[in-house]
């Protein structure tokens, strides 16, 4: 039989990985709602998490077929990689939060929703790889300014803990504060590959 390289698939993994991101933003809403109070939507976190992996894989299987990916193949498999750990980050800190019953404060909140806003833009970003004429690097720029916000905050919550009394609360906060922390690594290295991929393609 047969093989058919030049398939729409090829000219179709940015969709796919654009796919991925728009579940992710989703899922990052759901998060900013589950911490701004609305306990129903981590069933949303969990729900977009399962999602973003099978699209995930699907873009995976797509691109070990591609013959001519419109974009540098380990790019676009890094872009997915990354991204997919925004979400995996999201899912494991609603979980721990329910296993200590303890409810998101406002850092979480505000950490949470920067977070959101900054995926928003890795969306946008993704919306303008390959495109003639489209500079993803600035809506790059945008995610990565939201996401020094976000450790901004990080700073301010942790340093807020030093007068918490309560040790277990203190350890519980700490390690959320660091879950968001780290979501927001994440997305700042989602946000240099698409500056890195465009360098190449320049």
């Amino acid at each position: 039989m047969t093989r058919h390289w030049l398939m729409p698939d090829d000219r179709g993994l940015i969709p796919m990985l654009r796919e991925q991101a728009t579940i992710t933003v989703e899922g990052m809403h759901a998060l900013a709602a589950w911490a701004a109070g609305a306990r129903e939507a981590a069933d949303t976190v969990r729900a977009c998490e399962h999602r973003a992996d099978d699209t995930k894989r699907a873009l995976w299987r797509a691109l070990r077929e591609s013959f001519a990916p419109p974009f540098d193949a380990e790019d676009l498999f890094e872009l997915s990689t990354d991204l997919d750990e925004v979400l995996n980050g999201a899912k494991d800190l609603v979980r721990e939060m329910e296993v200590m019953n303890l409810a998101p404060d406002e850092p979480m909140a505000t950490m949470a929703d920067l977070l959101s806003r900054a995926v928003e833009e890795l969306d946008l970003a993704f919306a303008g790889l390959g495109v003639r004429g489209d500079d993803p690097t600035v809506h790059a720029d945008a995610a990565i300014k939201s996401q020094r916000r976000v450790e901004h905050t990080y700073r301010t919550a942790m340093s807020a803990l030093l007068g918490v009394p309560d040790l277990h609360e203190v350890m519980a906060r700490r390690e959320a504060y660091r879950r968001l922390s780290r979501i927001g690594d994440h997305i700042h290295r989602v946000a240099e590959r698409i500056w890195y991929a465009q360098v190449k393609e320049a």
